[in-house]
């Protein structure tokens, strides 16, 4: 069991299945991302640099795309609670996940055109 196995698996289980579903999200669309601890929660690196993070709460998931993921999705992300580079997913609402695979793809490409 790796870290992110750890983390993950120190939550109640309808935490786990949440966090389960990001991280396979974020591996489907950056499958040579790699899996870190960082910040004390799972991070994905792509191309060295910082792709999303994610983290169990009491009553929340956070999801980190770094202020440029949230800004571009400023208006769909205003129905959650927000920080900078941040956003709470509440644990009593379905993830938005199609809302979650357009701010990692968003993420990705940002990633890979800077390296070109």
């Amino acid at each position: 069991m790796n870290e992110i196995d750890k983390y993950i698996a120190s939550f109640p289980p309808e935490v786990q299945e949440r966090m389960n579903q990001l991280r396979a999200l974020i591996l489907e669309i950056a499958p040579e991302a790699e899996e870190i601890m960082a910040y004390a929660m799972p991070a994905y690196k792509t191309n060295r640099k910082p792709l999303v993070y994610f983290a169990g709460y009491k009553n929340h998931i956070g999801f980190y795309a770094t202020p440029t993921g949230h800004e571009q999705f400023k208006a769909e992300l205003s129905a959650y609670k927000q920080g900078r580079g941040s956003v709470q997913f509440p644990l009593n609402k379905p993830l938005p996940l199609e809302l979650i695979r357009e701010m990692i793809l968003f993420k990705f490409n940002e990633i890979r055109t800077d390296n070109q």
